[in-house]
């Protein structure tokens, strides 16, 4: 399962974010396998949800290396390192959109499924970009709007 989602989380509570995940990640998590984005925002939230409420493997997928990524994500990793399987680093040399999209599209490749947790309806968002691939790519998707 691939959970993608938007980077700007503020506008809800993380008690708001905890009910979201209960109700919508939850039933995925007996014997589920997430890959998740080492990114702030949903990345962060649903990696820490994960390790700290469920028994589900957990792979987290950055397109560089840990250390490049925002503090608040690598807080969440380093929180729950104990609890992930693994770190993916895909060491793109340059950080912009495309390695994000790449490192999407490495997630949704490897998964069934992706969960999206999309801020608004941006088409050009990361989060948006990922929902539409898993679609061409055959794959079922849910949508659940922050």
């Amino acid at each position: 399962m691939t959970i993608t989602g938007t980077r700007s989380t503020g506008h809800r509570s993380l008690n708001e974010y905890a009910v979201i995940f209960t109700d919508y990640l939850a039933p995925f998590a007996v014997d589920g396998h997430f890959y998740v984005g080492g990114a702030k925002g949903i990345d962060s939230l649903a990696l820490l949800w994960l390790a700290g409420r469920t028994d589900a493997d957990i792979t987290v997928v950055v397109p560089g290396s840990v250390d490049q990524q925002p503090v608040e994500a690598q807080q969440a990793i380093a929180r729950t390192r104990g609890r992930i399987e693994e770190i993916v680093e895909l060491r793109a040399t340059d950080l912009g959109v495309p390695a994000y999209h790449s490192r999407n599209r490495w997630m949704v490749d490897r998964s069934g499924m992706t969960i999206g947790f999309p801020h608004g309806d941006d088409p050009s968002s990361g989060t948006w970009q990922t929902l539409r691939y898993t679609r061409d790519q055959g794959k079922p998707r849910l949508i659940v709007p922050v």
